[in-house]
């Protein structure tokens, strides 16, 4: 392929052009791993009964399976912007499903949940694919590409729930599930390899750049390395309340002081992170970066909080809505599992569509009108009272499903745009805020009222909604970046 290549016309179907064959490639890439992650879900009721587990030993190991991937997805974003996204995306199919594997036949709790745990960073390998399509396309594309990649890989989940367990069934017998996750994981490793034969980083002819430090994100003034800092703070938080969640305050699953410990290792690690991000980015203080180098940290801080509501929502809403149909509603298991599948579904278009309006309406205008949409819907569900009409509420959680999804298309169609080499750290930042805002969400859902629970979504996304229309900057003209040879390059962002 030919360094221009991605200035073609968008034709996805056209597979003589190497950068949809890249996109082809990678969003399966994407959907692999998400089988491989969240085919737990679907799978917890086969484990219960093969090995006997409590309520709560399942509970617990649905909240190891997450736990990783808030700390993973900043790590990962680290890694792939300084060895690249093809051995990365690679490793984390060939690693994860060696994992898998050594979970499927894990023979006592303690190693089930020590390797689902572990398990946790395969859902960093969504990271990876930003930078790759980032690479692969040019500015008014990458909106589009972005989002079928998110949108499509996404269904991952959907697909580990459509499968392992018929396969499980077919199998049949107590190990009917280490076989579904088993050959499952077989499928990763095995597209891990062929990926790695299949891609490369860049175009030809195309220089893949890397941070000039590693360990943790550069800054460019003093205002913003105060921001990096602060921004790091809920992250721990999440952490610190998954702890909370086991501990005897809550479900009483792990010892006080163990929690303790944990406590104290993260603020620990939060202390450690702060010195690395100081020892980097200090000499800001004392010698200003040249205008051309700059960048402005609060761009990543913004999109950090829209995806906390866009795809924290996403996963938050799909956990409690069949429940929320039937507590509510009186409808049938079988139908409200069927009416909370289509929340799923609507990544297939939405995402796609949001990153697509993003390319044609701008970055920022598309961002102020999905958080429009997402703040009203929500408002409105937290009205809702049991003698609403089902097809009413039914109707209005597909329509903030699908402006939450489109906004999670819309922010990873900014992504890309800010700092180049620093595309796979600015998207990890983003996706494990995505995942603070589901432990944030499920956490209010297991407090509050169902409604009340919609009103705060609403209310957070309002929030967010006035920090993009306030401080929020349209990426517009372009982007410095320094060759191996030291000459400097300009990539265009619009």
């Amino acid at each position: 392929m030919s360094a221009n290549d991605g200035t073609r016309r968008f034709n996805l179907f056209d597979l003589r052009q190497a950068n949809i064959r890249v996109l082809h490639l990678t969003w399966f890439a994407f959907f692999m791993t998400f089988v491989v992650w969240l085919g737990l879900g679907p799978m917890m009721p086969f484990i219960e009964e093969s090995l006997g587990l409590t309520d709560q030993q399942a509970k617990v190991l649905l909240i190891l399976n997450v736990a990783m991937t808030i700390p993973a997805r900043i790590v990962v974003g680290m890694l792939v912007d300084k060895y690249g996204p093809r051995i990365l995306f690679s490793a984390i199919l060939v690693l994860g499903g060696l994992i898998s594997i050594a979970f499927a036949w894990a023979d006592s709790y303690q190693r089930l949940a020590l390797l689902r745990f572990l398990s946790g960073f395969i859902g960093a390998g969504f990271v990876v694919g930003i930078r790759m399509i980032g690479e692969w396309f040019p500015a008014r594309q990458t909106g589009l590409a972005q989002g079928i990649y998110g949108g499509w890989g996404n269904f991952g989940s959907a697909g580990a729930a459509l499968t392992l367990p018929f396969i499980a069934s077919w199998v049949g017998g107590e190990d009917g599930w280490r076989w579904a996750f088993t050959l499952a994981a077989i499928a990763a490793i095995g597209y891990g390899v062929f990926y790695y034969t299949a891609v490369r980083n860049t175009p030809r002819g195309s220089t893949y750049f890397k941070p000039k430090k590693s360990g943790a994100m550069e800054v460019t003034s003093g205002g913003d390395l105060l921001l990096y800092m602060l921004m790091n703070i809920p992250l721990y938080l999440a952490l610190g309340l998954l702890t909370w969640k086991l501990s005897p305050a809550k479900m009483g699953l792990i010892g006080a002081t163990l929690a303790d410990t944990l406590y104290a290792g993260l603020a620990l690690l939060f202390l450690l992170q702060s010195a690395k991000v100081w020892h980097m980015n200090r000499h800001v203080l004392r010698q200003p970066v040249p205008e051309l180098h700059r960048y402005k940290f609060k761009q990543v801080a913004i999109l950090d909080w829209a995806y906390l509501v866009t795809f924290g929502t996403e996963l938050a809403v799909v956990s409690m809505l069949a429940m929320f149909y039937v507590d509510w509603f009186g409808v049938p298991k079988v139908t409200a599992a069927l009416l909370a599948g289509i929340y799923p579904f609507i990544n297939l278009f939405a995402r796609p569509g949001g990153g697509w309006v993003s390319d044609v309406l701008g970055r920022k205008l598309t961002l102020m009108l999905v958080f429009a949409g997402i703040t009203g819907a929500f408002l409105v569900l937290g009205m809702v009272d049991r003698d609403w009409p089902v097809w009413l509420v039914v109707a209005m959680t597909i329509v903030g499903g699908i402006f939450s999804k489109a906004g999670s298309g819309a922010v990873y169609a900014m992504v890309p745009l800010i700092q180049r080499r620093m595309t796979g750290q600015i998207a990890g930042m983003a996706g494990a805020f995505g995942n603070v805002g589901a432990v944030l969400f499920l956490t209010m859902n297991s407090l509050v009222e169902y409604d009340q629970f919609f009103l705060f979504i609403g209310a957070i996304s309002g929030l967010v909604f006035l920090l993009i229309v306030l401080f929020l900057e349209e990426p517009r003209g372009q982007m410095a970046e320094i060759l191996p040879d030291g000459t400097v390059q300009m990539i265009d962002v619009r």
